[in-house]
């Protein structure tokens, strides 16, 4: 390569990060969307029935709530919901359809995006359709509020990828020693591997706001010892007979038994995540997570 031919590629490097940062500073001043990745390192914990009914209960408070379903091996919220979608987001990837023919609209206005293995073959899709692609994803930023992410669980590639990309890291666990474990693994492995340094602890399924702060203090006491992180009690759902119940319905809990405890916790919960400042900085912002998902820039 001459020196010409490489001023030529440096020049071109700089307008790209140039038009990127332009990109950025344009959402900043532009409609934020809050995005929150609700993960668990080990399944079974009832993470994505948590982001379902936080997702309506956000909807009900006046937000345009997107539910973005990256569980790439067992996507379990439109089962949960009773949804029956034709298309996922691989056939956004293949071209066969826009993204806003595969959102599907869920419960009061809940909108959900499936996911598949597809995100895994973005690596194969050519410069041209990533840009196309791009400009149908950042098109969300005038179209919703909150993005959450219902991550896959445990500590995998896939898992990790999406919260890094989010502005939030929301960790179910429940009181069960191999929960509390993994919720402190993956804490672990985000902080010093991904350099993530706070937290927000959700515990579910126990018997009052007593046994979860005991939770809460067992994985901060630990976390303070052995991790340079911080980790901030989000909130409880109490062991409630009305979730399985509801299950069993294919509805929300807070659909089916408006007026059951953990309902009542739901709608608490999504107040705090309106009170959640929206960081005025590239991480985390919609498009940061859409050039992370598809490789660009």
């Amino acid at each position: 390569m001459d020196q010409a031919e490489s001023l030529r590629k440096k020049a071109k490097e700089r307008k790209s990060q140039m038009e990127l940062q332009d990109e950025r500073v344009k959402y900043v001043e532009g409609n934020p969307v809050l995005v929150v990745a609700v993960t668990s390192g080990k399944g079974g914990v009832g993470k994505t029935n948590i982001c379902a009914n936080l997702g309506i209960a956000l909807s009900r408070l006046g937000k345009r709530v997107l539910i973005f379903d990256t569980d790439l091996g067992l996507a379990n919220i439109d089962i949960l919901l009773g949804l029956k979608p034709e298309f996922n987001i691989s056939h956004v990837f293949s071209g066969e359809k826009r993204l806003d023919e595969v959102i599907v609209e869920g419960p009061e206005g809940l909108q959900i995006l499936p996911a598949s293995s597809g995100i895994e073959e973005v690596t194969t899709l050519s410069e041209a359709t990533r840009m196309d692609l791009l400009a149908q994803f950042e098109n969300l930023d005038r179209q919703i509020d909150i993005m959450l992410l219902d991550t896959g669980a445990g500590i995998g590639t896939n898992v990790m990828y999406f919260n890094v990309s989010a502005q939030y890291i929301l960790i179910i666990t429940t009181a069960e020693p191999t929960a509390i474990t993994d919720a402190y693994a993956m804490m672990k492995i985000l902080s010093t591997k991904y350099q993530e340094k706070r937290f927000q602890l959700l515990v579910n399924m126990v018997a009052d706001e007593k046994e979860a702060m005991g939770v809460y203090r067992h994985l901060a006491q630990v976390a303070n010892r052995f991790l340079d992180i911080s980790i901030d009690f989000f909130g409880f759902i109490p062991r409630d007979p009305h979730i399985p119940a509801s299950v069993r319905q294919q509805k929300a809990v807070i659909t089916a038994f408006p007026n059951a405890p953990s309902s009542k916790l739901f709608e608490s919960l999504a107040s705090s995540i309106l009170s959640m400042e929206i960081p005025r900085s590239p991480k985390g912002n919609i498009q940061f997570l859409w050039r992370h998902v598809l490789r660009v820039g």
